[in-house]
């Protein structure tokens, strides 16, 4: 079973180093380490960037911090029973 505060740190982590404020997830790209590929894991529970675009509905730009933006994510993922 995946930690929601394990998720949520390991995102907040990766996106805030993008330049604020965003207005599509294309402004995150550059700030994640590994790019499209950076993995966010916890338990049984792995995503990466690219597949959060696809699984969720990528979020109501524009964002003004990345702790918004993920909790939205979080949000999106237990609406679509992912967490």
């Amino acid at each position: 079973m995946a930690n929601e505060d394990e998720l949520r740190e390991q995102m907040i982590d990766a996106f805030e180093g993008a330049d604020y404020p965003i207005s599509s997830p294309m402004d995150l790209v550059p700030a994640l380490p590994n790019g499209p590929g950076t993995k966010f894991e916890s338990g049984d529970f792995s995503v990466t960037a690219m597949e959060l675009n696809t699984k969720t509905s990528g979020g109501d730009f524009p964002y003004d911090d990345p702790e918004s933006f993920v909790d939205d994510i979080i949000d999106d993922l237990k609406e679509q029973g992912e967490l």
